[in-house]
């Protein structure tokens, strides 16, 4: 693996009442939290075995000492006014005086894993674009080898159109694509007790 490349995690700071908010609806905001740090977890042991530079984007501010060792991760704050705006800015940060590609995942998806991420920058090898599908209708992982502000704007954000707009504008534009597998993201209940997550709602 080219060790040029760059993965972009983004995370929410895991603070009470502000994650998992639709989820904590049903289990409440204290579950909804402890479910939150264990998606983190996996998540971290998911992408600490790759072989490419490692970079976490926080929603608020950089926690230092949290489970985001910082020999392992370069640690930056999103920014920009909507979810497209902080995915592309992050991108194109990463992308300044970078040789290599970038590929941005959400902490979301339990059954993400390093062999996926690492097929989507194989997959650059020859496109322009990877994207990983989530059931939701939304994507679970985007990636590039430069930013592509086209499809960062005017889409409708948490909403299940997002995958659909994203590929209608990568479809009217010269850019070639390739999706990665369907997987679920953790929002609701239900996609706990649907997916076979319930391990989630234990700790672990």
């Amino acid at each position: 693996m080219d060790s040029d490349n760059t993965l972009i995690v983004f995370v929410k700071n895991p603070k009470l009442g502000e994650v998992k908010t639709r989820l904590a609806r049903t289990i409440g905001q204290q579950q909804a939290l402890s479910v939150y740090h264990t998606l983190l977890r996996i998540c971290h042991d998911t992408v600490v075995p790759l072989s490419v530079r490692k970079t976490i984007f926080y929603s608020d501010e950089i926690t230092e000492n949290d489970i985001w060792e910082d020999t392992l991760f370069e640690k930056y704050v999103q920014r920009g006014r909507d979810i497209g705006e902080r995915m592309f800015n992050a991108i194109s940060d990463c992308n300044e005086g970078a040789e290599g590609a970038m590929c941005l995942i959400g902490t979301d998806i339990p059954d993400l894993s390093k062999e996926i991420i690492d097929s989507a920058f194989e997959l650059l090898t020859y496109n322009d674009v990877v994207i990983g599908p989530a059931e939701d209708g939304g994507y679970y992982l985007i990636a590039m080898r430069k930013p592509v502000k086209e499809i960062f704007v005017d889409k409708t954000w948490g909403t299940g159109m997002v995958l659909k707009e994203t590929l209608a504008e990568l479809e009217k534009s010269a850019l070639t694509f390739k999706l990665l597998p369907v997987l679920n993201d953790i929002d609701t209940i239900e996609d706990i007790r649907n997916g076979g997550y319930n391990y989630l709602l234990q700790g672990g």
